[in-house]
């Protein structure tokens, strides 16, 4: 994996034991369903959900199928998923949004074997920090990705322009062709996200707070959830834990409440911890499965003073209510 500081000095590190892996959401659909499929009892119902209430004797799901007609599902527990009309009160609120292009090259441009995590060889936004993604699927194919942090996403117009720089002007990939493209924004945020919203109604994926606040990984986390929901129910205890501990939570307040107020440089900040700190337990730290002793290591590798100072302001500043903006889940 490899990482290009704004200066252009590139780190290329082994993530070994990890392995790093593009999963398409078409493909992870096809093995849940061939999966139900050999599952006695089960059945798929596609619908839009449109409203979710408590009943005397459980949940209650209304619905809208594709061809107009209105359906009321009624169940012990319901487990919801939902993208939230507006995010809850928090201190700092940023988004990670992107656009990506799937591009295929007229000629071999890219290395099957080095995935760019985070290219900072982009202009830099006035607030928060951008950088480019690079994942290539074979040496003429690769989906080139454009990122922000940022409070608030950008036009299509504006990702395709950011996309087009960085395509030809910072790769050099020459002519290539657009297949696809992927667009999203994620939540990083130190909202506090409810998993219960009533006796048998509960909170799953990002709209229960399964997204990283600093990082906006999101799949690994949902697994492990959604494992943990299985787990429980199959013992008899309905009920949703939290996704992230409250160590890593408080970590990562602090470091969307630094890179907010710009009191560390987000690209320098990125850059330096991959220089200083080994990959595969960087890499656990970004997905929160590190020990306090790691942990500990991994702070003293940041800027201290910037840090610590936003450490002892955060227990003083309100939790506002946020704007509505849809958000949606990375491939990342």
């Amino acid at each position: 994996m490899r990482v290009h500081g704004a200066d252009g000095r590139a780190i290329t590190v082994d993530p070994s034991p990890l392995r790093y892996r593009m999963l398409r959401s078409a493909d992870f659909e096809r093995l849940v369903h061939s999966r139900l499929a050999r599952t006695p009892g089960a059945r798929v119902l596609r619908a839009t959900a449109d409203s979710v209430r408590d009943t005397a004797d459980g949940a209650e799901v209304r619905c809208t199928t594709p061809d107009g007609r209105t359906l009321t599902l009624r169940a012990r527990q319901v487990f919801d998923s939902r993208p939230l009309p507006s995010l809850p009160p928090a201190r700092t609120q940023l988004m990670q949004h992107f656009r990506g292009w799937f591009v295929r090259t007229d000629t071999d441009r890219f290395d099957p074997a080095i995935a760019d995590l985070m290219d900072f060889r982009v202009p830099q936004p006035s607030h928060g920090l951008a950088f480019g993604y690079v994942l290539p699927l074979a040496p003429d194919r690769a989906l080139v990705e454009y990122t922000e942090f940022s409070r608030t996403p950008l036009t299509t117009a504006e990702y395709e322009k950011a996309l087009t720089h960085y395509s030809r002007d910072v790769l050099g990939l020459g002519a290539f062709t657009v297949e696809s493209a992927e667009q999203g924004v994620i939540p990083m945020t130190d909202a506090r996200f409810a998993r219960r919203t009533g006796p048998a109604v509960f909170r799953i994926g990002t709209a229960g707070g399964a997204t990283r606040p600093a990082t906006g990984y999101t799949f690994a986390a949902v697994q492990r959830q959604s494992r943990a929901v299985a787990a429980g129910m199959r013992n008899g205890r309905v009920t949703v834990p939290a996704p992230h501990g409250r160590r890593v939570l408080a970590m990562d307040a602090v470091l969307l409440r630094a890179l907010d107020t710009g009191r560390i440089d987000g690209p320098g900040f990125f850059t330096g911890l991959f220089r200083r700190v080994p990959a595969e337990r960087l890499l656990r730290f970004l997905d929160g499965d590190t020990s306090p002793r790691e942990e500990w290591g991994i702070g003293l590798r940041t800027p201290i003073g910037p840090m610590l100072r936003t450490a002892v302001e955060l227990p003083f500043l309100p939790r506002r209510p946020q704007p509505a903006t849809r958000t949606g889940e990375s491939p990342r």
